[in-house]
Order: structure tokens, then sequence, then C-alpha cells
């Protein structure tokens, strides 16, 4: 009944946010020099990595991720963009431990709120949030 919805829902936010992944670069385009910083150790795990908290999403996943969001309900991001990054984070570190879909939904229905969802935004909404989430977020969860 509504798991056939859900599992549409959720593959056509995934083919929408991947869709801005493949397009290929203008010929105009120049690379970006990227600064990179020496960590002390390469191969430790910082304390996000142990908990299963992956890095925030920059450059165009971040652009990506909260565009969708906002065309779902624009109340989730709600111009507060730090927050929904940091609950799409919280929300990948729940994943790595519950593999029932069912519960993920709910998990998400949890944390993210709005000033008129205070409850969640639905089990249809919160599914297209999960969707977002693991497509710009946490790919491997």
């Amino acid at each position: 009944m509504r798991t056939p919805q859900i599992a549409t829902l959720l593959a056509t936010v995934t083919l929408l946010a991947l869709t801005g992944c493949t397009s290929e670069p203008e010929a105009d385009a120049r690379p970006t020099p990227v600064a990179t910083t020496p960590s002390a150790s390469p191969t430790a795990a910082g304390p996000a990595d142990a908990a299963g908290v992956p890095p925030e999403p920059t450059g165009e996943k971040r652009v990506i991720y909260l565009a969708t969001l906002g065309g779902i309900d624009p109340e989730i991001v709600n111009g507060d963009d730090d927050r929904a990054i940091s609950r799409g984070r919280d929300q990948c570190a729940a994943m790595k431990d519950e593999k029932d879909p069912t519960q993920r939904v709910a998990q998400v229905e949890q944390r993210f709120t709005g000033p008129g969802h205070p409850n969640g935004f639905g089990p249809t909404k919160s599914a297209l949030i999960l969707a977002t989430v693991q497509a710009n977020i946490c790919p491997t969860y």
C-alpha cells in the first residue's frame, strides 16, 4: 500500500539528486585549486568518524542537499543550513546501526521538525528526506 509509494518516491528523489552529479563540466570551466592541510595522523579516525558521522557535504553536494530538502518542503531548512546539515549527519550516524527502512523513516520524522511541523513532516516527506540524506551525505549507509 504505502510501501510502493514510498519506494517510488525514494527512487525519484535519489535519481533527481544524482542527476546533478553526472553533468559534464563546461568547456571554459577551470579546475579550482583546493588547499589541503596535512592531518596529524592520516590513518587515525576522528571522534566523528568513530561515531559513524560522515563529514559535512561541501560545494555542489551541499547545494544539492539543501535545494532538494527545500524542494520537499521549505520549512525543512527554514533558513538554517547548518542545522539541516547537522540533522542529516546525525541521521547518518543513526542509520549505521538501524537497517530497517521503516525505523529509519520514523527516525527522520523525529529528527527533522519545523515551526509548523513540531512532530515531523509525516512519513511520505520523511521518506524523501531520508533519500536526500542518504544520497548526499552518506551514500554507503
